[in-house]
């Protein structure tokens, strides 16, 4: 260490060059990291999504679903694999361990689906979605004006917008939502049909052997070659009328003879409506997985702007989701944090130790520590994001504990004027940072191994906090080797001429501190007793707090999620859509807009019924709300909902919704999974489940999914009547098909459009018994002759987890602690809740990450006390001072407990963060007091005169520690920003834990030296 200190004094041109280097290389980093609202939580993830027109629930999954399933099982390294069967769709979620490398995983499950595909239903659509993440949705816009009726704005979307915004980079794909896709549909006359001899299958093979272009290949006339194309394909309604099915006679039969060609449109599983005033057409920009949000969202904006001037005058593009802004938010959130924290430790160092030029030489180590964190975070291809800028003003007020120790010692060794002028000036800067560099670094090691934990969590809270910890570490990392490099250079040169009178604070304080100690000296009884009594009340207070897994992230706008009756049609289900949309909008003047979201996507990411939708409502600015928070808020809206029949609610954020999706695949802070074979009894089982968890205080948006009542039309074909009029079941299915959702026979090529071309018939249940189906001898027959008509309920939709059929009853948790909740959940329904033979109940959702997080911290947390102690023992030489140090540890925590319980928080994964911070202030403190008392007993001094010199000496560098972290944080107590309630619980228990941490240090500390610290021998001489 020594070595260090002198190879930088001795070459100070240099290390000023080193500094300059630093500053470049920082800048030029920052300027290059990722920015986005959040870290990247979502596992390896590959999603398998199949679309099958017309199947029913069941059979998806008995035809689709489970096959693939059966298939994907057995891939190296996954964790996960999760699945929903709805009407005509399958939406199948694979994880994958931590650090599966994603192109490794999609192909391994490509190869299988490529095995399987042959196997698998004709007609069916589909395959790997884009690869993006559950938190991929991050800019969303609506596409209206011009007069365009919904079909002419998709098609500007899907074949004007949609390519041209995939051209971005970090753009994986964009998701089509509303409007209607224009297609050529060919609707047959079965009477038409009939008469003129002309089958299904006949009219089918002419649309698909009539519309190809091709070429024949090249002739040759004189010395010129010719290419030689055949053009066949169908170009306009006309060109579909005039294909030939047969010829009788010498007359040719017609498309046009036997059916109505038309323009129409592919059937709609989904919808957009907006503000009340109709169906609208969205589009939904899903970032690539890695990209950088912020210049993602930047190209985007500007590429929106290029192709706005070439559409037709009078369409708007309007942006009602934009994670930019979010990003924007939570970013400014932690830089006005930074700010304020960077500021008031100035202020604390200018007050300690009443030198300016001091203060600035200690708070150089802020932005130089911070330039040489971003260097490190750019290096492990980290992005700024909430949690890992909050990790630097985390370390902040802790950065400056070196360089205080180091500049404070130096002060004082210049500060002693023989000494000052005996030696050169270098020389006595040089002697002042080793003195203290021991203790320095062990001190920095100290608070570094008691991050070491927090990388070690798995899971959503892995993701969250792994960053925290990395960044303060690289930046404590930085500040060691500044304070021991930079900081004595820079004295040199700042510190000219150093008083020797203590600054004003610092002697003040001194004043009040001698007597103090001296009687706590004298009263050694009374202070362990006054200690040991908080130490009871702060374990009787744990006892009362609450426990959770994070503070819910305010992201500023809200999604309500409603469900209505299963059998609900789309138009019905957007029109009850558009009364909700009309009165929110009314009666809570705080809701600037709202954007509605029915059914399934065009990609299939969010795989909702008809039934299901999800309102985006974008809030009024606060400044403009009538109540204070957005609790009251959400209140009003619930009023609203209240009053209208016929719909259920629940409450939930943009990004929040996805990860809870993305971890147990249902939303809501606790997720009750419910297993077993027969979906019946599932149902059944759960509506009971659900009742319980509404009975339980602090329930709220207690939310099952109505499973049941689903109406179908069963057709039970008869297969001797099939047989007998010369028909075959494929046959039939497909008429039935055709019929109502539309046969896909092909494409039409219209410039870059692909327009479908689709047979169809009228689709009405009215005469669908009488519907005729054409014989292959000629005549017709009605479907009620072939089938037997049954009307029936039926299942919605069918969810898997690793190949086992559940229910999901979720709920979110208001005004107390998650873990107590689940604790009363668990107790309740196993009591109330009688389950049959092989069915059992999981609790999922965020209760999940809060237990896994615990008992992690459980493990780790004692083994880096472990690794402290080594390192104490290492530093000390002895297991007594070591343990006294550690000592510091329980009795510490007291302000910490105590703070967490008088503010109202519950024991998080932030606030334990915050107690893994103070453990290292605690004992980093420690290790500085018992230094100095260790070097002035090794002078000469008794053991009682040691512990008063040193702690007076010592008094100034432990304040300015413990201040300088407790005012960095302060801007994290009263920040309103996104992310601030993140933040809030660690400020709480670090603030209030360094009151109590202080006081022992300063007062119990000596005493225990005095009584303990040193071998009964050694104290006698």
């Amino acid at each position: 260490m020594g070595h260090l200190i002198r190879f930088a004094l001795a070459q100070r041109i240099l290390i000023v060059l080193f500094v300059l280097l630093l500053v470049g290389g920082g800048w030029y980093a920052w300027q290059r990291i990722p920015i986005d609202a959040f870290p990247e939580v979502s596992p390896t993830q590959v999603k398998v999504i199949v679309k099958a027109p017309g199947m029913t629930p069941e059979e998806v999954e008995t035809r689709i679903t489970a096959p693939i399933e059966v298939e994907l099982l057995g891939i190296p390294n996954q964790t996960m694999l999760r699945s929903i069967a709805k009407y005509a769709l399958t939406d199948i979620t694979i994880d994958f361990e931590e650090g599966t490398d994603i192109y490794w995983a999609r192909q391994q499950i490509a190869e299988r689906l490529n095995t399987l595909w042959v196997d698998l239903p004709e007609g069916i659509e589909g395959g790997i979605a884009p690869m993006t993440t559950p938190l991929g949705e991050m800019f969303m816009f609506t596409v209206s004006g011009a007069g365009l009726d919904l079909m002419e704005l998709r098609t500007l979307l899907d074949w004007v917008i949609r390519p041209a915004l995939r051209t971005v980079p970090g753009v994986a794909d964009v998701n089509s939502l509303g409007g209607t896709v224009r297609s050529f549909e060919v609707v047959p006359d079965a009477l038409k049909m009939a008469a003129r001899n002309i089958t299904a299958d006949r009219l089918i093979d002419a649309l698909k052997t009539n519309n190809r272009n091709d070429g024949a290949g090249r002739l040759h006339e004189g010395e010129e070659t010719l290419i030689v194309r055949a053009e066949g394909r169908i170009q306009q309604l006309s060109d579909v009328r005039a294909i030939v099915i047969d010829t009788v006679a010498g007359t040719p039969i017609t498309i046009g003879d036997v059916a109505e060609v038309r323009i129409g449109a592919l059937t709609r599983y989904g919808a957009v409506s907006r503000n009340g005033e109709g169906e609208a057409v969205t589009g939904l920009v899903l970032s690539l997985r890695g990209a950088n949000a912020r210049q993602t969202i930047s190209l985007v904006e500007q590429k929106l702007n290029a192709i706005k001037k070439t559409l037709p005058d009078g369409v708007k593009i309007g942006v009602f989701y934009n994670r930019g802004v979010l990003v924007g938010q939570a970013v400014d959130t932690v830089i006005t944090a930074l700010t304020q924290a960077i500021v008031l430790v100035l202020l604390m160092l200018v007050l300690f130790l009443g030198n300016w030029r001091a203060a600035l030489t200690v708070a150089l180590v802020l932005p130089l520590a911070a330039l040489f964190t971003f260097i490190m975070m750019k290096t492990m291809d980290m992005s700024a994001n909430l949690m890992s800028l909050g990790g630097l003003v985390i370390a902040i007020g802790m950065l400056v504990d070196a360089a205080v120790v180091v500049v404070e010692n130096i002060i004082t060794q210049l500060a002693h004027k023989e000494k000052a002028e005996r030696l050169p000036r270098l020389h006595v800067i040089y002697r002042a940072t080793s003195e203290v560099a021991v203790s320095v670094t062990s001190g920095a090691l100290i608070i570094i191994i008691v991050f070491v934990p927090l990388l070690t969590l798995q899971g959503l809270e892995g993701k969250l906090f792994a960053p925290v910890a990395l960044t303060i570490v690289f930046a404590l990392a930085g500040s060691l080797i500044l304070s021991l490099t930079v900081i004595p250079v820079l004295a040199s040169y700042l510190l000219k001429q150093v008083s020797q009178e203590e600054p004003w604070l610092p002697r003040q304080i001194l004043k009040a501190y001698r007597p103090a100690l001296l009687w706590c000296l004298d009263n050694g009884k009374s202070v362990f007793f006054g200690a040991g009594a908080l130490l009871l009340l702060a374990l009787l207070l744990f006892n009362q707090i609450g426990s959770t897994f994070m503070p819910t992230m305010d992201e500023g706008d809200i999604i309500v999620q409603l469900e209505k009756l299963p059998s609900i049609t789309l138009e019905q289900s957007v029109a009850l859509d558009g009364r909700v949309q009309k009165a929110l909008l009314e009666k809570v003047p705080e809701i600037a807009e709202a954007v509605s979201r029915v059914g399934s996507d065009e990609l299939g990411l969010d795989p909702m019924g008809l039934n299901e939708t999800d309102t985006f409502l974008i809030l009024k600015p606060k400044d403009q709300w009538r109540m204070d928070g957005k609790e009251a808020l959400i209140d009003e809206i619930r009023t609203v909902l209240d009053q209208l029949p016929g719909i259920a609610y629940g409450f939930t954020q943009p990004i929040e919704m996805r990860v809870s999706e993305m971890l147990t695949g249902t939303r809501g802070d606790v997720a009750v999974k419910l297993f077993g074979p027969d979906s019946a009894v599932l149902n059944r089982k759960a509506e009971e489940i659900a009742a319980v968890l509404r009975s339980l205080k602090g329930s709220s948006d207690v939310f099952l999914k109505q499973n049941e009542g689903m109406q179908f039309l069963q057709l039970k074909l008869d297969r001797a009547a099939i047989g007998r009029f010369g028909l075959d079941i494929d046959v039939v299915e497909n008429l039935l098909r055709a019929q109502i959702e539309g046969l896909k026979l092909g494409i039409v090529q219209e410039g870059q459009v692909r327009t479908p071309l689709l047979l169809r018939g009228a689709g009405s249940s009215a005469n669908f018994a009488s519907l005729p189906i054409a014989l292959p001898g000629g005549g017709y027959v009605a479907l009620s002759a072939l089938a037997k008509l049954d009307r029936s309920e039926g299942l919605v939709s069918i969810e898997r987890e690793k190949t086992q059929r559940f229910a999901v009853i979720r709920s979110n948790v208001e005004n107390r602690d998650l873990v107590g909740f689940v604790d009363e959940a668990r107790n309740q329904v196993a009591q109330q809740v009688e389950l049959p033979t092989g069915y059992s109940v999981e609790f999922g959702g965020q209760f999940e990450n809060q237990q896994r997080a615990a008992a992690r911290l459980a493990i780790v947390v004692p083994v880096a006390l472990l690794l402290i102690f080594l390192l104490l023992f290492a530093t000390f030489g002895s297991v007594r001072q070591a343990t006294l140090v550690l000592s510091n540890i329980p009795l510490a925590m007291i302000g910490g407990v105590i703070a967490l319980w008088l503010s109202g928080e519950y024991l998080s994964v932030p606030a334990s963060v915050g107690f893994i911070t103070l453990l290292g202030i605690a004992v980093l403190n420690g290790v500085v007091m018992v230094t100095h008392f260790n070097q002035l007993c090794i002078a000469g001094m008794q053991v009682g005169q040691a512990v008063v010199v040193g702690s007076m000496r010592r008094l100034r560098p432990v304040l300015m520690t413990a201040a300088t972290t407790a005012f960095g944080l302060l801007p994290m107590l009263y920040a309103t920003g996104p992310g601030s309630e993140i933040q809030r619980p660690l400020a709480v228990v670090v603030i209030g834990g360094l009151l109590s941490s202080t006081f022992l240090t300063l007062f119990l500390l000596p005493i225990l030296f005095q009584r303990f610290g040193m071998a009964k021998e050694l104290d006698d001489e």
